[in-house]
């Protein structure tokens, strides 16, 4: 009786995780000279938000962001970024805006990964009945708020990977680009410098001289 009561907290425990979580991960372009939001409800003062983003691809990969509150206050901001994590409490109730703007780029469009969480710290209650089912729950809440911390810190260097992979594959093809229009431009050098050496070699021997009568 006393292991299923366990397995019945655990469960219970890791479902409450899971539903005081709102998260929205997404991948969005911003081109140039352009602005754009996203919005995210806060259901009552005192949660956490979290809010990462990194720009995958796209010229020097920073980026300028904003974040406001309800109220149109500033909470965050920053000029050309090229990531960032950031963890803050929201004391007001209602709609937060978290803004990307490429004013910088005139012509690069730019691809950024961002992730928006909302979420509320549970609270652990003392158990009703002391004794060793409440020791066995104690440490089993314990375990699950540590995976839980393992499991985060797990996608927060997935995340950074990501980024690194992406990033290393937009300076590839970049490089690739400028290789090939190198080689073309190359190639056409040689030929107008060989159509130039075979005219002026058939200026050297093209009879062109006046005859005089003495």
């Amino acid at each position: 009786m006393a292991v299923v009561f366990t397995l019945f907290f655990s469960l219970v425990c890791f479902l409450q995780l899971a539903i005081r979580t709102y998260a929205a991960a997404l991948t969005t372009s911003i081109g140039p000279n352009e602005r754009l939001c996203f919005y995210a409800d806060v259901d009552k003062a005192g949660e956490k938000i979290g809010f990462y983003f990194a720009v995958q691809s796209g010229g020097s990969f920073d980026i300028d962001f904003e974040v406001k509150d309800p109220n149109e206050k500033v909470v965050l901001d920053g000029k050309r970024e090229r990531q960032g994590d950031y963890v803050f409490t929201a004391n007001t109730v209602g709609e937060y805006s978290f803004c990307f703007e490429n004013d910088m780029s005139t012509l690069t469009e730019k691809l950024v990964d961002f992730d928006i969480m909302v979420e509320s710290e549970p609270r652990r209650e003392p158990s009703a009945k002391p004794g060793q089912i409440a020791d066995q729950t104690s440490a089993l809440e314990e375990s699950i708020f540590r995976l839980n911390g393992m499991l985060i810190n797990i996608k927060r260097t997935q995340k950074y990977f990501h980024t690194r992979e992406n990033r290393g594959f937009d300076i590839v093809k970049s490089t690739k680009n400028r290789m090939f229009w190198y080689t073309v431009f190359e190639s056409l050098a040689v030929i107008g410098m060989a159509v130039v050496q075979v005219y002026v070699l058939q200026t050297f021997f093209t009879k062109t001289g006046r005859r005089y009568k003495v």
